[in-house]
């Protein structure tokens, strides 16, 4: 298996405009970076993790019981990946067309085939805003409303808290027939801090809770961790995202606007990052090629986000980002092109 893709830091170390992720521009919250700073890292965090439960079990009135706590959004998937491929041997996944690619890994490594239908899955995906284009799962409302007895459906969430158009496709009651998988630090600008949760369908499968808590490490969030998840669960911390969210509209206009000036066509999306392809002829990508376009970039410290391992070569994804980010990486992409054009 080849080894995972992904954006931030590299060999290089961390650019100095990182596009590559999908982290909150307008970060990070200052609350958060406070609760960190004086985190007792001395001690264990209660093994049990018995208040942040309660808080994050209030925060989104639900039953304590329903919370599941993980190091992070991908060690969820890793984790419910093997959960289901013990609970039914011979069980199989279902994937989106464009997704995160540790859904794949995750079903290889637990051995769960992958079918093209919903219906034929014990394991369903769904992320929404979706990765990498940032738009609505399709079809979402009716794979939750055709779920039969044995299958599980988990809503990746990473990026609904910065859903800058639309709404989620689910009305309360759908929601509570999926997992929904909760990972704050991108929303927070925290991208480092790794820790998460999952909400449970109301009448969850008990014996796949049950076993999901088995295959949990001791204590799989650190002090770090629960620090982060309780500055995330509190109305300032929503009030602040409201804000942000404000602001990256404005930011995320201006961004298109410069990109389709430069010849650069740009996918619909609804969340803080988009998906683009140089035109032939006018972009740099069609003249030359996306990888040397990227390590030119990446060379003058600015990393995007190759598309590829999502199934869409040619393309990149980059986050919206603050105009002054936004003008290096116009000047960096028109230096790159004069000196293509020497």
């Amino acid at each position: 298996m080849s080894p995972p893709t992904h954006g931030g830091p590299d060999a290089l170390g961390v650019p100095a405009h990182d596009l590559s992720t999908n982290a909150n521009a307008c970060g990070p919250y200052a609350p958060a970076v406070q609760a960190l700073r004086v985190a007792d890292a001395r001690h264990y965090p209660d093994p049990a993790y018995t208040a942040l439960t309660v808080q994050l079990a209030a925060w989104h009135g639900v039953a304590p019981a329903r919370i599941v706590l993980a190091a992070s959004g991908s060690e969820f998937i890793q984790r419910i990946s093997v959960a289901v491929a013990l609970q039914a041997p011979g069980a199989r996944v279902w994937l989106p067309a464009h997704a995160y690619g540790d859904y794949a890994r995750a079903a290889q490594a637990a051995g769960l085939a992958r079918v093209d239908h919903p219906t034929d899955a014990a394991l369903l995906w769904a992320c929404d805003p979706s990765s990498p284009l940032g738009q609505p799962h399709a079809g979402l409302a009716d794979q939750v409303a055709a779920l039969r007895r044995g299958q599980a459906l988990v809503l990746d969430q990473a990026y609904e808290p910065l859903r800058l158009a639309g709404a989620l496709a689910l009305d309360a009651a759908a929601q509570d027939r999926v997992w929904r998988l909760v990972t704050p630090n991108k929303a927070l600008g925290l991208t480092g801090v790794r820790a998460a949760y999952a909400i449970a369908p109301r009448g969850a499968d008990a014996a796949l809770l049950a076993r999901l808590h088995a295959l949990a490490p001791s204590w799989p969030v650190g002090a770090h961790g629960v620090a982060l998840l309780q500055a995330w669960a509190t109305v300032d911390a929503h009030d602040w995202l409201q804000d942000c969210r404000a602001t990256l509209r404005g930011w995320k206009a201006r961004q298109i606007d410069l990109l389709q000036a430069a010849g650069w066509r740009v996918a619909a999306s609804a969340a803080n990052f988009l998906v683009a392809a140089g035109a032939d002829g006018a972009g740099v990508e069609g003249r030359f090629g996306l990888n040397p376009l990227l390590t030119a970039l990446r060379a003058q410290g600015i990393k995007l986000r190759d598309c590829a391992s999502f199934g869409l070569p040619g393309r990149v994804r980059m986050a919206v980002v603050a105009p002054a980010v936004q003008d290096a990486l116009m000047a960096a992409l028109d230096d790159v092109t004069r000196k293509d054009m020497a």
